[in-house]
């Protein structure tokens, strides 16, 4: 056990002071643990106070409605995250009274909850001793024990699984697993960590073979697709625009945009002209505008979106659309946010976009 009493000592005196951190109630732990799964602390920080102050409980949460929550959720990403979560702060108010399953097995059984948050929680929360296995407890054991397994592979797992589950102390479970994050978020760092003050050099097999950059072990790369978006933006004759709900499953579910044009490929303007031309808008188009001379590329994890904003003017005036200050209420992919925040300012400065 020395290994899992020096990372506690570590864990005391290291650790970061985070607000999730002063309490061992489980809407803190769950809420923080869903926003940081794929998300830096420092990234993450800003919404966790937002949504605490938005929704002091659970049942305040509940209570709330999606667009609410996504809403808050803007510029987090990976939004499947805030409707999971949404989803299970109705069912925690509505179904169990407010009261959060205290078992690792029904905690993993909620939406958006997987096995290791379902142990964070549980462990944090309420003491069970289950080891939480993450991108950072794979670094810092692969580094430390030798392990050259591919953490991609589908028995990685099991085998940091049960490793973890041998090093637990078992009545301090919460401090033990909160340590092997926390050290692997600010000491066994994925690139360049400084092993020179790791209380752990004297041990460490990566460090005394020379793989600390190798280990661990990750050979499957996930594919990344190219898609190509053109969004067109609507200006009748009040200064209206369009925007639409994204109903379908895939990227950005329930958030709002404006009327897409998805090619194939990377098109030239000419040809992104007779294609707009075409689309069937129900008005008169007087003429057709790009809003920035690059494509502005958005990477997400499996996807990179090369994305143009095109102005389309008419002299009618359309129905459906509204003015801006109506559109920027409503939650839309970060992206599309900060290019409307940029594309108004500027239109109250001078003519559309002209300084951009």
């Amino acid at each position: 056990m020395n290994f899992s009493n020096s990372l506690i000592q570590w864990y005391l005196q290291n650790k970061r002071d985070l607000p999730w951190r002063k309490t061992n109630h489980p809407y803190a732990i769950w809420l923080s643990e869903i926003m940081l799964q794929q998300t830096r602390v420092a990234q993450g920080m800003p919404y966790y106070f937002a949504f605490t102050a938005a929704f002091p409980t659970v049942e305040d949460l509940a209570k709330s409605d999606e667009e609410t929550v996504l809403k808050l959720w803007q510029g987090l990403g990976y939004y499947s995250r805030a409707r999971n979560l949404h989803a299970t702060a109705k069912y925690i108010a509505f179904e169990c009274g407010g009261k959060f399953p205290d078992t690792y097995n029904e905690l993993k059984a909620l939406k958006g909850v997987g096995d290791y948050t379902a142990a964070a929680i549980a462990s944090i929360a309420f003491g069970v001793p289950v080891p939480v296995v993450d991108g950072n407890v794979y670094r810092v054991l692969s580094r430390y024990f030798g392990v050259e397994t591919d953490i991609s592979s589908p028995k990685a797992k099991k085998e940091f699984f049960a490793l973890a589950d041998s090093l637990l102390p078992k009545d301090k479970a919460s401090e033990f697993n909160q340590a092997m994050m926390e050290f692997g978020a600010l000491q066994c760092v994925p690139k360049n960590p400084n092993c020179k003050i790791c209380i752990f050099n004297g041990s460490c097999a990566a460090l005394q073979m020379k793989k600390v950059d190798t280990l661990p072990v990750k050979l499957k790369k996930a594919k990344v697709v190219p898609r190509y978006f053109n969004y067109l933006i609507v200006k009748d004759k009040n200064g209206n625009a369009i925007v639409q709900k994204r109903t379908a499953k895939g990227i950005w579910h329930n958030l709002y945009e404006f009327p897409l044009l998805e090619t194939s490929s990377l098109t030239d303007y000419e040809a992104t002209y007779a294609l707009i031309e075409k689309w069937n808008f129900g008005f008169t188009i007087s003429n057709i505008k790009p809003l920035h001379p690059e494509v502005i590329v958005h990477k997400l994890s499996h996807q990179h979106l090369n994305i143009r904003f095109w102005e389309v003017e008419t002299e009618d005036e359309v129905s459906q659309a509204l003015n801006p200050e109506a559109i920027m209420k409503f939650p839309f992919p970060i992206v599309i946010h900060n290019f409307m925040e940029r594309l108004w300012q500027n239109e109250q400065k001078s003519s559309i976009f002209e300084n951009y």
